[in-house]
């Protein structure tokens, strides 16, 4: 009973700070979406306001950080190359 008892005063907590409404209107904003989102747990982020990693400018700065680094390891590459081409003379 003591687990029991636990649990509700958790419920308890949670409706009064609101969680439990907040993440009730969410659901049912899932719910209620025509074309189902394909990553849920994305749409609950981005409506709970947790964080936007649909977020399109964030994407393409991500996209822009991997080519740099491919683009940097080549540079490296080359360097290297470079170096050794250059100790032969």
């Amino acid at each position: 009973q003591a687990a029991d008892s636990k649990r509700e005063q958790f419920r308890r907590y949670l409706e009064k700070s609101g969680v439990l409404d907040t993440l009730t209107k969410v659901l049912v904003a899932l719910y209620e979406e025509p074309e189902k989102p394909n990553s849920a747990l994305d749409f609950l982020k981005h409506h709970l306001g947790a964080s936007a990693p649909e977020n399109p400018e964030m994407e393409a700065l991500r996209l822009e950080v991997a080519e740099i680094k491919e683009k940097y390891e080549a540079v490296l590459e080359e360097n290297k190359k470079l170096k050794t081409k250059v100790k032969v003379y």
